[in-house]
């Protein structure tokens, strides 16, 4: 015959004894050192989140089809093309038009940074993990700076290299070295940063590309088709500052269109541009609910 079994009674506590205070209650401690979070510990997470999604991998993977396709392609070209060889200075601008049409897939993964996860709701929880939303922001601006950055621009140093190995011809100038590798990757990790910013704002990811790509090509496609003697100074005012035209300045040591910017110039101004739109974000960003 069974016995039932006995109730489960909860263990208690010893009673105080005269002149003795009863022991404390014993409480959880956990192992794991606990600690505040930092700005580091939300770019390792965006670190994490950019390098483990397929977007990253297909429009870095294009970009670099074109960067190092369009560039070698063009310099083979040239080599098999029978007259008179290009100066040293020219062949490394033949690399303007891969890196060109990889700024379209720049401002993708840009605004895909961001957009996607207001499109899947991972946000929400993004930012129940961070509470701090501008940390999060900059965070997602570091990271996607400093990987666009560095590969463009030892991507655009190894096409530039084979350039001139392929035609044959001297090394260019250092200057004009600097302004196409790493003046290129800051040019296009800037133009980015505000795809990213773009992204914040509109939330919305082929809407924020569409935009990207209107700011990228509208300029010069309106400078076009303006014929009246009126709209001169403003057709000039397209062409040179387009993306397109300051983008081809980093690749030439002259003054695009005459009275343009030149040198360094375009850093100068992609900095500002992107500067205020990374400002209208995180206000955006801080001001609006999730």
């Amino acid at each position: 015959m069974s016995t039932p079994p006995t109730p489960y009674a909860a263990p208690q506590q010893p009673p105080a004894t005269p002149g003795r205070q009863a022991a404390p209650a014993s409480y959880y401690t956990s192992p794991i050192p606990m600690r505040r979070a930092h700005l580091g510990d939300a770019i390792a997470s965006e670190w994490t989140k950019i390098r483990s999604v397929r977007s990253t991998m297909w429009t870095l993977g294009v970009m670099i089809l074109l960067m190092v396709g369009i560039g070698l392609a063009s310099a083979a070209v040239v080599a098999s093309t029978a007259g008179e060889q290009p100066r040293p200075d020219e062949v490394i601008s033949f690399g303007f038009f891969g890196v060109l049409l990889g700024t379209i897939c720049v401002i993708t993964l840009g605004v895909l940074t961001v957009a996607s996860e207001y499109g899947t709701g991972m946000i929400r929880t993004t930012m129940t993990a961070c509470s701090s939303r501008s940390r999060v922001l900059a965070a997602k601006a570091i990271v996607f700076f400093a990987l666009v950055f560095v590969l463009t621009t030892v991507l655009a140093a190894l096409v530039a290299a084979l350039q001139v190995g392929i035609v044959g011809v001297g090394s260019p100038s250092g200057t004009l070295w600097f302004k196409a590798t790493v003046g290129v990757g800051l040019f296009l990790g800037m133009i980015g940063l505000i795809g990213l910013a773009m992204g914040t704002l509109v939330r919305h990811s082929a809407g924020a590309i569409t935009i990207m790509i209107g700011v990228v090509l509208l300029p010069l496609v309106l400078a076009m088709f303006m014929f009246s003697d009126s709209l001169k100074d403003l057709q000039q005012a397209l062409f040179e500052y387009s993306v397109p035209s300051q983008l081809s300045v980093l690749y030439d040591n002259s003054v695009a269109g005459g009275s343009g910017p030149s040198g360094l110039d375009p850093l100068w101004i992609m900095g500002v541009v992107t500067a205020v739109t990374l400002g209208g974000a995180f206000l955006s960003l801080n001001s609006r609910d999730v």
